[in-house]
């Protein structure tokens, strides 16, 4: 049983950052792929970003050059840095791991950008 467990959300300005964080647990024995996707009402699920086991990244146009995604692969978790965040950015984040062949998702954390 693998569960993926997200922190890092919350309330900030226009402009401002956070930090998300997913940390993977259970029976690992190693992690493919890693990613951020997120959600608004009425929208569907979208890829933020994606970090493979090597460290190949790739971004949504709307966040490059704003968000960073990183891994520590000893702590079996993903993180992704946001700066310069709009209200757009506004969703429920989702963490994402491919795990020996299955897919797997995180409960999901709110991120509000609002002044």
């Amino acid at each position: 049983q693998v569960q993926l467990v997200e922190s890092g959300g919350g309330l900030v300005q226009p402009g401002g950052s956070l930090r998300l964080s997913c940390a993977a647990s259970g029976s690992i024995f190693s992690i493919n792929a890693m990613a951020w996707y997120r959600q608004a009402p009425g929208n569907q699920r979208d890829l933020v970003a994606a970090i493979t086991s090597g460290a190949g990244t790739n971004y949504a146009d709307s966040v490059k050059g704003r968000f960073t995604i990183s891994r520590d692969n000893a702590r079996n978790t993903v993180y992704l840095q946001m700066n310069s965040l709009k209200p757009e950015d506004t969703a429920v984040y989702y963490c994402y791991a491919q795990i020996g062949g299955f897919k797997y998702w995180g409960q999901g954390t709110q991120v509000t950008v609002s002044s």
